[in-house]
């Protein structure tokens, strides 16, 4: 297969030049954005603190360690605190996400996102309420002087000495601070960086794509966190690679796994649209061969940055554009793709990483996948 026009390199590869997934040869459909990630929605800024450091046995409390904080700001730093309407959605609620109940309720939420490993959920929660409340500035959160932050998490026990609580306020402090918009790295960085995905080391990816309504031209941005799935199941451009695969010797943990995915759009949608939306981005994970298994966490967030002047109003008679049910589908479409895209991009811009006890999570094989979409003439020419 052969692609009409020249990749460009921020689709190749991540800013520290690790392989990603269309740099790899695998073929997708829709149009990405420049950066292909969440941050080609104007405004969207992301930051990440990554912690490694200690080898060998586990020590509670010493290590080794192999965890992080990811922050997402929807109308990034310098608006910490603004607003989006925004909806909620498990597929497989053994996780958390916290401040959802709001977001049922008002179908919004304020200030940025953090995800991380299962136990530093609620400090990242908190230092970010204590963070926003420091940041105020004359004339933010007029229609209420509180926060409840959307703070996400997925299990890196496997890796990381999870119990030894090793993200701290200043790391949480840290994401904020290198949030950034443009290409963003992606593996074993921020709160991914101790994920494993389909067996092999998963963690941070994302994607986004163009979507043309109306003589508009829209963008929806995905970003994940990977760390579900067994190998057998793992699917890459409709290809059964997982089956294909050679199992190693290691013995895998038990799969304590669980996705996050945050949907990210500009084009104008009230709370209802967006619960819809986040519901489709199941279909990406289904699409890359996810279940959503008993064990784990699938728990996805949507919102727009469009509205922004509605969305802070807090009294009187409120205007909001729309969409109409028209351009839904079109958007669900772009979801899915975004979303699927995400997640092998997690997977291909990655290294192989030893954590605790020796254990060792592989890298996705990169020429052993080419070959195997090549032999299904799945795989695209990119030299």
């Amino acid at each position: 297969m052969t692609i009409p026009a020249a990749l460009p390199d921020s689709h190749r590869r991540t800013p520290a030049g690790k392989t990603r997934a269309r740099g790899a040869g695998v073929p997708f459909v829709g149009q990405p954005g420049p950066a292909n990630a969440i941050t080609d929605v104007p405004g969207v800024e992301v930051g990440y603190r990554t912690l490694i450091r200690g080898h060998g046995p586990l020590v509670v409390g010493e290590g080794p360690v192999r965890t992080g904080v990811t922050a997402i700001f929807p109308h990034g730093r310098e608006r910490a605190n603004a607003a989006a309407y925004a909806g909620y959605f498990s597929m497989s609620g053994n996780g958390e996400m916290s401040g959802m109940a709001l977001v049922e309720e008002r179908g919004r939420f304020d200030g940025p996102i953090t995800i991380t490993n299962t136990h530093s959920c609620g400090l990242a929660r908190d230092v970010t309420a204590r963070w926003l409340f420091e940041n105020l500035k004359p004339g933010d959160k007029a229609d209420q002087p509180f926060w409840m932050p959307v703070a996400a998490e997925t299990y890196d026990g496997s890796l990381n000495d999870i119990n030894g609580h090793h993200v701290k306020p200043e790391d949480v402090i840290a994401a904020f601070d290198d949030a950034r918009s443009g290409p963003i790295e992606e593996g074993s960085v921020g709160g991914g960086t101790g994920m494993r995905c389909f067996e092999f080391k998963g963690g941070s990816g994302t994607a986004s794509r163009q979507v043309e309504y109306a003589g508009e031209t829209f963008t929806v941005g995905a970003f994940v966190q990977s760390n579900f799935g067994r190998r057998h199941l793992l699917k890459i451009a409709g290809v059964p690679v997982g089956l294909e695969l050679p199992l190693v010797d290691d013995t895998p943990p038990p799969e304590y796994g669980s996705i996050i995915g945050v949907v990210a759009t500009d084009a104008p949608m009230m709370p209802h649209q967006l619960r819809r939306v986040a519901r489709r981005a199941a279909y990406g994970i289904s699409a890359c061969g996810g279940i959503a298994s008993n064990e784990s966490g699938d728990l996805f967030l949507a919102f727009s940055t469009a509205n922004g002047e509605a969305v802070e109003a807090h009294a009187g008679f409120l205007t909001a554009r729309y969409l109409g049910e028209e351009g839904m589908s079109r958007f669900y479409e772009a979801t899915i793709q975004a979303v699927e895209e995400a997640i092998l991009n997690s997977l291909f811009a990655n290294e192989t990483m030893t954590g605790r006890d020796g254990f060792t999570a592989r890298a996705l094989p990169i020429p052993e996948v080419r070959e195997i979409l090549r032999r299904y003439n799945r795989l695209v020419d990119v030299d």
